[in-house]
């Protein structure tokens, strides 16, 4: 089912996280600060990821002062094709050079607020919101080309230490796959774990 990105305030700190990667390593937000962040909640079975994947990582790489990681929270039981494995060959497919981690526990998607794959929160060098939404117009059957433009744009304001203007367009794709019901009170104030992708709390 299609839904769109629930348009978290701006302003908003990112929330702290400590996740694993796919080799095993630990990525926590404390290794990112400093610097513009995006965070990026993708999956690989998901058609809406899939159209715009090739161009997401072309866009990302004329920003090289942004920080940025990509995480996968589905169910990989129920979506096998999200296992970590499926999530490396997608990362090569698609030319994807940033750490791609896995939300096992869910706790960190919910925490941001995360409703669909794709589904982008952009981060100013001080940690607060700049920008949540689209990555441009296009979804896989409206015939919109795949430009990034949106996502671009913003990336280049947030690098320059400006705002990005309102009013942002909602990202649209795949409803991000629970292993049960979404919390009433999902958002930022969610607690968040980590766990590798063999259920062990990864080393540090």
């Amino acid at each position: 089912m299609a839904v769109d990105s629930t348009m978290v305030p701006l302003g908003t700190p990112m929330p702290p996280f400590a996740l694993p990667d796919l080799a095993g390593g630990l990525v926590r937000s404390d290794d990112l600060a400093g610097a513009p962040v995006l965070v990026a909640f993708v999956c690989n079975h998901c058609p809406y990821v899939k159209h715009v994947e090739t161009v997401f990582a072309q866009v990302v790489a004329r920003h090289p002062g942004v920080r940025v990681v990509a995480i996968c929270t589905n169910d990989a039981q129920a979506y096998p094709d999200d296992a970590p494995e499926h999530l490396a060959q997608q990362a090569q497919r698609a030319g994807w050079d940033f750490p791609y981690l896995v939300d096992e526990d869910q706790d960190v998607s919910r925490s941001f607020g995360a409703a669909c794959t794709p589904d982008f929160f952009l981060f100013a060098a001080d940690g607060t919101l700049a920008y949540r939404g689209a990555m441009d117009g296009a979804t896989p059957s409206n015939g919109v080309p795949v430009t990034g433009e949106l996502l671009d744009d913003a990336l280049a304001l947030v690098v320059a230490g400006r705002a990005v203007p309102e009013p942002h367009r909602p990202s649209r794709g795949c409803s991000i796959k629970w292993r049960q019901a979404e919390p009433a009170d999902a958002g930022f104030d969610r607690p968040r774990s980590a766990r590798d992708i063999t259920g062990r709390l990864p080393r540090a």
